[in-house]
């Protein structure tokens, strides 16, 4: 057996059924031998970010381990944005990536690229397997993944193509550390106090984790906070009620200015997204005591469970709620405010909706909070491109789930080929395209350094205008059908259209 089909083989013994692509030369071995095997899903992106960013999103909501296939060191850089997204969003994920032949290396062909310099800079665990080793070290890249980590497999072409491998069955993910009594009851002591505050990030976010954190807030009284970008947190009627920072500083120092304690449980130190002048590089008070129950992206779900039972959970506790509360119908002149009610009043139950909003994000997602209840994932590595991928990704995973993208028009056009996939996937994803004609974000963020109003050369590089890009003749052009929308009223209709037939369609909202 060739090492392609052993590689094949061992990620369909390992549940990973699902590879978004974007091959090349190097990788037509394994190409083939995916065409040997119907049962393994082969998902073409036009770009390689795109297929990264929908592996990340595939990731996110099976809970599973995502999977790419890249072609070497300049595909690999392709798709380096939005693995950087998936990193910071914890999810597991697999890149495997073509390389030459060893031999063809010595004569620095036209794509020879320092490919492991590029992927050691994003992957948590890389390896350059060899003939004869394929299949056993796919199935250890599948292992490292597991915890949520990226894994990089390097494949050059010659250990795809040579005989003598075999498939490799599923290994165990590493053992976690063992659960430290001490430190959960130092926690549970400082969650009943006043200005505590337990924060959450990851999988606690949502299923059964979050309503075991809703009971841990009911018992104790402390508030439950999450971070501003979130890989995938429940929300709308009925979701457990936990506070996510804002973006800004300021918002951000208003949700924590009265928390004494805050736990840390599978979360990060809060930070602010960038450093301004005078301002320090976290929006906690400076009186805050922090206590790291369980680090980012560790074993959190055995953690949290100890913290229950250390608390006197007893499951019959009401955890806390977010009240269904839908705004009113919007009417005239579209604004973000407009949008948000929109999308919230549209929005299905059981919905996806990926949120890649950007500037306009505040008050669109301010009226979501009321909506059907849904699954929200964030732009959480702030690499913009990655809410068209994501949704395709979300989609793929979830069929029976009804998929809406939020995404900024700057952000659109960094993976706008994501279109091409939903219409051959026939995805239902319904897209809204904010069209403020520019990088606002950069606006107020230039305002938020000190700087003066922009002036010509810095209104250049922040204006998506003069000329205007045409949403809906970019989404006919792939294959998804348009409408263009500038009122509350029409944006109403159009969603409505959109979520009644099945496959992608695209609203261009100009605000």
């Amino acid at each position: 057996m060739d090492g392609a089909t052993a590689l094949v083989r061992t990620f369909l013994a390992a549940g990973v059924d699902t590879v978004f692509a974007n091959p090349g030369t190097s990788e037509m071995h394994l190409v083939a031998a995916l065409d040997d095997h119907p049962d393994m899903r082969c998902v073409l992106a036009l770009f390689e970010g795109g297929a990264t960013g929908a592996a990340d999103g595939h990731a996110r909501m099976t809970g599973g381990v995502g999977a790419t296939l890249l072609h070497l060191g300049p595909g690999f850089g392709n798709g380096w944005a939005n693995l950087h997204n998936a990193k910071k969003a914890g999810v597991g994920l697999v890149a495997v990536v073509g390389d030459h032949a060893r031999r063809h290396l010595a004569y620095d062909a036209p794509l020879k690229a320092d490919l492991e310099g590029v992927a050691r800079s994003v992957s948590d665990w890389l390896r350059v397997t060899a003939p004869g080793s394929v299949g056993a070290d796919g199935a250890a890249a599948i292992r490292a993944a597991l915890p949520g980590r990226i894994a990089t497999l390097v494949l050059p072409a010659d250990a795809a193509w040579s005989d003598g491998d075999a498939p490799a069955g599923t290994m165990a993910p590493p053992p976690e550390a063992p659960v430290d009594a001490g430190r959960v009851a130092l926690a549970a002591g400082l969650l009943v106090r006043p200005g505590a505050a337990l924060m959450l990030d990851g999988r606690m976010l949502y299923g059964e984790a979050a309503e075991t954190a809703g009971r841990i807030a009911a018992r104790t009284g402390c508030r439950l906070l999450a971070p501003h970008f979130c890989a995938r947190i429940r929300r709308g009627a009925g979701a457990v009620a936990i506070e996510t920072l804002a973006y800004r500083h300021a918002g951000a120092r208003e949700v924590l200015e009265d928390v004494a304690e805050l736990v840390l449980l599978g979360a990060r130190h809060p930070v602010n997204f960038f450093a301004y002048p005078d301002l320090p590089s976290t929006p906690l008070p400076p009186a805050t005591r922090v206590t790291e129950l369980c680090p980012w992206n560790g074993p959190a779900e055995a953690w949290l469970a100890a913290l229950a039972e250390a608390v006197g959970v007893t499951g019959a506790e009401e955890a806390p709620r977010m009240p269904a509360r839908l705004p009113e119908a919007p009417g005239g002149p579209l604004t973000a405010e407009a949008v948000g009610a929109a999308v919230a009043r549209a929005l299905p139950e059981e919905a996806i909706f990926a949120n890649e909003a950007i500037s306009l994000a505040a008050p669109i997602l301010a009226a979501m909070e009321g909506a059907a209840a849904h699954d929200r994932l964030d732009l959480t590595g702030g690499a913009i491109g990655d809410g068209l991928p994501v949704a395709v990704g979300a989609a793929v995973a979830c069929p029976d789930r009804r998929v809406v993208a939020v995404v900024g028009d700057g952000s659109a056009m960094y993976t706008i080929q994501s279109l091409w996939t939903m219409a051959r996937e026939r995805l239902d994803v319904t897209v809204v395209i904010l069209a403020n004609r520019g990088y606002r974000i950069l606006r107020a963020e230039m305002e938020a350094m000190g700087k003066p109003e922009p002036g010509r050369n810095a209104r250049a590089m922040m204006d998506v205008a003069e000329p205007e890009l045409d949403f809906v003749a970019l989404a006919k052009g792939h294959g998804v059908d348009a409408v263009r929308v500038a009122t509350g009223e029409a944006l109403e209709a159009a969603l409505a259209e959109a979520l009644a037939v099945p496959g992608p369609r695209l609203i261009e909202a100009v605000l």
